[in-house]
């Protein structure tokens, strides 16, 4: 029974559009858990709509959410799941303890943090140091998830998010375009216009008794206008260990390849899987080839720390010295390193080693610096923080689907998680309603700003931008909050 729960609920996100409410007990319940200054709630600073502008006339984004996350300590999966025996798995909703306050569509829009990778790409006039760049942004797109343990919001069929950076050069729109199964839609542009970025994501769930597996599916393409180069790939497996008992840990393994749909050349890289010590835990090896499969350099490194590359033959002869036990030069000890807390044998070993740098490489990408109050803020990077801030004015011009407006998302960011679990069975319901409305009445749902097409590059299934989003005719966008 317990393996089914979990099936049943990673599969739709803990999330039953089935559900009643009859198990909201937990949701109902969260409020009283939480151990929150509410002197923090509403301490001063720009957080909902005043963002400062600074002498330069750039706005400058908040640093900080309006409350800080609560403890998730008291509750565990078993916790919940154990009250559910004997219930049908359609009655089953998870309490909200376990989200973040952001919508996966704004989890997607963290690809674009890196985004100076994209502009680097831009501007280089070699090939070669183009497809490192890429290969740097395809590692960074991940790195935010490193010790992001809470469950993003599930999308509702319609939701959006929009998100416009004047000082990093890009506009971005997100759909979700289909509930059954959940496939997230994105557009991302250069302001000037030197590049187009865009795919659509559908993870496939898998669970493994202790840990849950997300393999990738759908196609991540990147356009490089002015070098007319197409490149596109998709994310390793994302698996988070630990879903029934101890500390939640996840790591990332599998093989990406990202190609030059132009050039014919190729990066390799290989995510590796923790391993039974943790040796390869969070590491990344691979290489950039020419058409004629040539190798033209090694890249290394961690996900959760950064990237370098060296050539072929410099990479060779270290790997030869270390075997021979020759010496090796160490980055200082990351400060990041994260420890198991318990012996359970599926735990994360502990890890004392980092990057072990190899003289001659060039730095491709280093992870940013979090903010120092991140772990009270669901170890939010700076960017992720920034995502749901609500500008002044701007529920004025935002389309009505816009995750700023969903309420559930709103109250759980201000700290009022007993409002955010009625709003989130709320809004549940009211998804089901229109569904069962829809399916009375034959009638269809119709994507608003993306159409299923075939990607131009790869000639498969892949979601595409049907355009006009920013002329803001949101007249016959649907009501879903």
């Amino acid at each position: 029974l317990l393996r089914k729960l979990l099936l049943y609920g990673f599969y739709t996100g803990f999330d039953s559009d089935n559900s009643s409410g009859d198990f909201s007990e937990a949701n109902h319940k969260v409020a009283e858990m939480l151990d929150l200054d509410p002197h923090q709630s509403n301490r001063p600073g720009k957080h909902n709509g005043e963002t400062e502008i600074q002498e330069n006339g750039i706005k400058r984004h908040r640093t900080s959410l309006p409350a800080p996350m609560f403890s998730r300590s008291d509750f565990s999966v078993w916790s919940i799941l154990k009250k559910c025996i004997g219930l049908e798995l359609s009655k089953i909703t998870m309490p909200i303890v376990f989200n973040e306050p952001l919508s996966f569509l704004q989890r997607i829009t963290e690809y674009m943090e890196h985004i100076y990778l994209i502009n680097k790409a831009c501007s280089h006039a070699d090939p070669l140091e183009r497809m490192q760049a890429v290969a740097a942004f395809a590692v960074s797109a991940v790195a935010s998830q490193w010790e992001r343990t809470g469950k993003p919001f599930n999308p509702l069929l319609g939701e959006t998010y929009e998100l416009t950076r004047e000082d990093l050069g890009f506009r971005f729109i997100s759909e979700q375009v289909s509930h059954h199964p959940p496939i997230s839609a994105f557009y991302s542009e250069g302001l000037n216009k030197d590049f187009i970025f865009h795919g659509s994501i559908y993870p496939k769930l898998k669970f493994w008794g202790k840990s849950i597996e997300a393999e990738p599916r759908g196609t991540i393409t990147l356009e490089l206008l002015k070098h007319n180069e197409a490149y596109t790939w998709t994310n390793p497996t994302c698996c988070v260990h630990n879903v029934i008992i101890g500390k939640l840990w996840l790591e990332q393994y599998g093989m990406v390849e990202i190609v030059n749909h132009s050039t014919g050349d190729k990066c390799v890289l290989n995510f590796k899987p923790c391993g039974l010590f943790g040796k390869e835990l969070h590491r990344v090896e691979g290489y950039i080839q020419d058409k004629n499969r040539k190798k033209l350099c090694v890249i290394y490194g961690k996900w959760t720390e950064c990237l370098w590359c060296t050539d072929p033959t410099t990479y060779e002869t270290y790997k030869k010295n270390e075997k021979r036990g020759g010496e090796q030069k160490k980055l200082k000890p990351s400060e990041d390193v994260i420890k198991s807390e318990n012996d359970e044998a599926d735990d994360m070993p502990e890890v004392q080693d980092t990057v072990q740098f190899i003289p001659g490489s060039k730095l491709l990408w280093r992870i940013n610096c979090r903010p120092p109050n991140s772990s009270q803020m669901y170890n939010f990077t700076s960017f992720a923080v920034s995502l749901n801030e609500l500008e002044k004015g701007m529920e004025a011009i935002l389309a009505p689907t816009d995750c700023r407006l969903r309420p559930d998302i709103r109250n759980m960011e201000n700290g009022n998680m007993d409002v955010a679990s009625k709003e989130k069975e709320r809004l549940e319901e009211k998804q089901r309603a229109a569904r069962k409305e829809r399916a009375k009445d034959e009638v269809e749902w119709h994507t608003r700003w993306f159409h299923q097409g075939t990607n131009p590059y790869t000639g498969t299934s892949d979601w595409l931008y049907s355009g006009g989003y920013f002329d803001r005719n949101f007249s016959d966008c649907p009501d879903i909050y």
